[in-house]
Order: structure tokens, then sequence, then C-alpha cells
């Protein structure tokens, strides 16, 4: 099937219309700046410090996920069973890339899932993935952060021992940080999806049905 393309236009004409679209990208980008002021104002609320999760070295407590620094940003990853793993959350950890730029701002990002800590430990050998991760199977720390039996960002703020619940979010909020989704927002395509606003004709799947693990994805001539 021939795909439709965009209407080919002069370069004098296509500047103006890029033109157009960067004055409402300029908004759009105050009004971001906007709500992470208003983010970084929001009260917090004291979280259980001993809390408990499995990682490489056994139990550790909630404090220690920090690795010693004053901000904590947590992906909760979907359980899913021992034989299946949530695509969706692969790709979010596939997106995070180093954390040295983190670490230079006081801050660590971790993935905690209530997958029992082998079964992690063996994802993460076969995804190649070295973000620090922990279990929180067995405890109430996926329903306590918000994410229930889902997925969730978090965010904590430590204070000595006590840890404190800055924010969470879930869905379309934590969808929108990957860079994938944000390089494909920017093509002609978009994501592909049909949920997107598109031209007629576009092509175009149902969400989730075309994501894979890294590693499951045909591989096709580049």
């Amino acid at each position: 099937m021939t795909v439709p393309l965009p209407p080919i236009v002069t370069a004098e004409e296509w500047q103006a219309a890029r033109d157009r679209l960067l004055a409402k990208e300029k908004a759009a980008t105050r009004a971001l700046d906007a709500l992470a002021a208003e983010r970084r104002r929001l009260p917090m609320v004291r979280f259980r410090a001993d809390t408990t999760f499995t990682g490489p070295g056994g139990a550790v407590r909630l404090p220690d996920l920090f690795e010693g620094r004053r901000q904590l940003v947590v992906y909760q990853m979907m359980d899913r069973g021992p034989d299946a793993y949530c695509s969706g959350c692969a790709a979010v950890i596939d997106n995070v890339g180093h954390q040295a730029h983190l670490h230079a701002r006081d801050t660590t990002f971790a993935v905690v899932s209530d997958m029992p800590y082998a079964q992690l430990r063996q994802y993460w050998q076969r995804m190649g993935w070295t973000i620090p991760v922990y279990s929180s199977r067995g405890g109430d720390f996926s329903l306590e952060c918000g994410a229930g039996k889902g997925f969730a960002l978090s965010v904590f703020l430590r204070d000595g021992t006590q840890v404190y619940r800055t924010y969470v979010t879930t869905a379309r909020g934590v969808d929108r940080l990957r860079l994938d989704f944000n390089l494909l927002d920017l093509t002609p395509f978009g994501r592909q999806e049909t949920w997107e606003d598109s031209p007629e004709g576009w092509p175009q799947t149902e969400p989730y049905t075309w994501w894979r693990l890294h590693d499951e994805y045909e591989q096709r001539p580049q």
C-alpha cells in the first residue's frame, strides 16, 4: 500500500509553516517550565524508611537505594509472572542513559519490581542493563508508591535517615520521558499508533502490539 506523504512546498512556504509551529512549541516549553516550577514546590510526605528490598548483596532498606545521594528516582517495573515481561517497562529502562549526569546532581535512578530478585538478575543479564535493580517482593512498596500492580515513576528526597516522597507519575506521565517516543513525535509518521491524530492513510497499529523486548525485534537491514 502506498503511504501518502506530507504536502511538498517551496522552502519559503516550509519555513513559514515551521515558524508558526515553533511559536507554539515555545509556548509549550514555557508551560512545561511553569509546571516544573510548580512541581518543585509540591509538599512532601514522610515515607517509611524501614521499607526493605532484596538487592545483589541481600536485604537493604530504602535509604540504601539512594547510594549516599540526596535524591532518588524509582521506576516500579511490572511483575507479569515468571515467564513474561512487560515490553513497555523494558523500553523505559532501555531509554535511560548514563547516570553520571544524574549523579552530578546528587540523584540516583533505580528500578524496583515485585519480581523475585533471582528473576530480575537473569533478566538484567539478558537485557544487558547496568541500572541498579531491587526486588520489592513480599512488601507493600508497589502499592505505597502508587504503582499498585502496574508501573510508576516515584521521586524521593532523603534528609539523613528520613525519606520523603515528593512526586509520582504513571501512564502517559512516564511514557513522555522516553527518548524513543520523543524522537518519534518529531517524525512525520509519529509513533504510528491508532490513538494519534494523523492524516488519513498514515501507517498506524494499535498501541502495545508492536512493542517488543529489544532482543525480540526482527533483524532487518538498516
